[in-house]
């Protein structure tokens, strides 16, 4: 796959051929422009709280890899679905009140929006906790739109970040797909959040016409989730490194990897340039 690269935001540099995001004989205008930036919440927008999994599984008596929402979600009655979700909601209402900014956090969206760029979430994470981190972190920044667990089918799949793609006028002609999970390959109809698929099979086409186009828009997160609907959205991807996800720094789903999120800033005003993919 060819390298992810989007022109530079710093006004001087537009016009300068030697910029690091544009090759050799290449004018700065037929670089792509970045449009948007996607992020995840915890782990990302926050500092990891990955306890919460731990005690997640717990209470709903999972071991790993079994994910914890597919297990929710695979229930067989909508009374133990309900019971099992506010379970692991109570936990995330506890640690919420624990959350830490991740350094750089206000620094990277002061300079977003100082550049015009728009910026959305899609996360895991139930909509309380998101809120909860918008207001007492991020007082003033507008995160439009905010996609949250309610939206199906969540992260690894690609849905929510075509989602927003397409929510902001960006959009492509094609056709959306059944995969072999069962989700859509794409973004929602309407911007609907239940996908209506029943009776559809792996390989069935759900949508015809106008769908997302995340081709200019970068997904920043701290997960294999993260990179992977990135990746399969067609965005290009920014992995938040700590000790913790530090493999999945060589994943051929991250573009590139930072370590606190106002390196952004410098990388962005020069012109992002990902990694080449095999």
């Amino acid at each position: 796959m060819k390298a992810r690269r989007f022109a530079p935001l710093k006004p001087q540099l537009l016009g300068n051929v030697a910029s690091p995001a544009v090759p050799n004989g290449t004018q700065p205008h037929e670089v792509p422009r970045l449009k948007g930036v996607v992020f995840d919440v915890d782990g990302t927008l926050c500092q990891p709280q990955n306890y919460m999994f731990a005690e997640m599984r717990s209470v709903l008596g999972i071991q790993k890899p079994t994910d914890i929402l597919d297990h929710i979600y695979g229930l067989p009655t909508e009374k133990e679905r309900g019971k099992a979700m506010e379970s692991i909601r109570n936990i995330e209402r506890t640690a919420m009140r624990n959350q830490v900014a991740q350094p750089g956090l206000v620094d990277l969206m002061d300079y977003l929006d100082s550049r015009g760029i728009r910026k959305g979430i899609c996360t895991r994470n139930f909509e309380q906790p998101v809120n909860h981190l918008l207001a007492k972190f991020l007082s003033g920044h507008i995160f439009e739109p905010v996609v949250t667990r309610e939206f199906k089918p969540p992260k690894p799949d690609p849905a929510g970040i075509l989602h927003i793609a397409k929510t902001w006028g960006l959009t492509k002609q094609g056709s959306l797909v059944m995969d072999q999970q069962g989700d859509v390959e794409g973004v929602l109809k309407d911007q609907e959040v239940d996908t209506g698929l029943d009776g559809k099979e792996e390989g069935e086409t759900v949508e015809k016409g106008s769908v997302g186009d995340a081709s200019h828009l970068i997904m920043v997160g701290d997960s294999i989730d993260d990179m992977t609907a990135g990746r399969r959205a067609g965005a290009a991807t920014v992995l938040l490194a700590n000790e913790a996800n530090a493999h999945l720094s060589s994943h051929e789903d991250t573009d590139m990897v930072i370590s606190r999120l106002d390196e952004l800033v410098k990388i962005l005003d020069e012109g992002f340039s990902g990694d080449e993919q095999p």
